[in-house]
């Protein structure tokens, strides 16, 4: 099955299957999904969404692949995909799950004024050893408060008439969403790291570390290239993400490349050629090796498997 790529605009077939439903232009889209109801299977074929999706599970649950690993949302619980995430879904019986779901545009977050103070701890916490799991588990009052947030946003949407307003308004609910999710993700952090001497600006190393791979990966795996793009040594900036992350720079670097070759050879339809010269290998054998050094299989294996 080839990966899909959607946008908001491409998303608005969901009313027909939503108890609730509101959209504001291509900015951001809120869904509910309730037991009993048709679930549109967007999920059945890999897909990645262009922005960011929140899916806040109220009832039942839902098994699907991230990045080819599996995860279950389940009752009072928080799946956060960005637009690196593919996900995808084999499950065909959805009667008892209920979920908001609400997408949001890279171009509408953009326009979100973040305090950077957040940013950074949340680049922070983002960064530790079980930041690939995509769900947080929230207590009953965590879901009842973002549930009242999202129906406050789908209320703004549905009854002002002012286009200028419910932008304004939404932006700063959407805002007040995100903050809460740093929040909650930050009080599972445990004591000992919260307990340490403020490490801001190593905490904003990580955290731009971070957006530059994720930029950057398809092209350039050398730890280097990071490092001259921080304008610190490849080594302090290992010991820096070693020390705040529990992995090397190079493991996060070659985490995102073999993710995405991953997903390359199992859904985009290129063969192993083609995939090596998209991640920027020299040659198909570079990339082999590359490939079973860091999985233990080859690429085609990996593709029969």
């Amino acid at each position: 099955m080839m990966e899909q790529s959607l946008h908001i605009a491409q998303l608005s077939g969901i009313k027909r299957f939503s108890f609730d439903y509101s959209k504001f232009g291509d900015d951001y889209m809120f869904s509910h999904f309730v037991p009993g109801g048709k679930v549109m299977n967007y999920f059945s074929t890999p897909v990645r969404f262009e922005g960011i999706l929140f899916v806040l599970c109220l009832n039942g649950q839902m098994e699907c692949e991230i990045n080819l690993e599996k995860v279950n949302l389940k009752k009072d619980s928080l799946l956060c995909l960005g637009p690196e995430k593919i996900i995808s879904s084999s499950q065909q019986d959805f009667s008892d799950f209920e979920a908001y779901f609400l997408f949001m545009s890279p171009q509408f977050l953009r326009d979100i004024n973040i305090d950077i103070n957040i940013l950074n701890n949340a680049g922070r916490f983002a960064s530790l050893k079980n930041s690939r799991n995509p769900i947080l588990t929230l207590e009953k009052t965590e879901s009842e408060l973002l549930q009242k947030y999202m129906e406050l946003l789908h209320y703004n949407t549905t009854v002002n008439t002012d286009e200028l307003y419910i932008k304004s308004i939404s932006r700063n609910i959407l805002a007040s969403v995100i903050y809460q999710v740093f929040q909650f993700a930050a009080k599972r952090v445990p004591q000992d790291i919260v307990d340490e001497r403020p490490l801001s600006r190593r905490a904003n190393y990580v955290q731009e570390f971070m957006r530059l791979v994720h930029t950057h990966y398809r092209q350039e795996r050398s730890v280097g290239f990071y490092a001259d793009k921080l304008f610190i040594s490849p080594k302090y900036l290992s010991l820096i993400i070693k020390e705040m992350t529990g992995r090397s720079a190079a493991e996060w670097i070659d985490e995102c490349v073999i993710l995405e070759a991953k997903n390359l050879l199992r859904y985009s339809g290129k063969n192993i050629q083609q995939v090596a010269y998209e991640l920027n290998f020299t040659n198909q054998s570079s990339f082999g090796k590359y490939f079973k050094h860091l999985t233990g299989m080859s690429p085609s294996q990996f593709m029969k498997s």
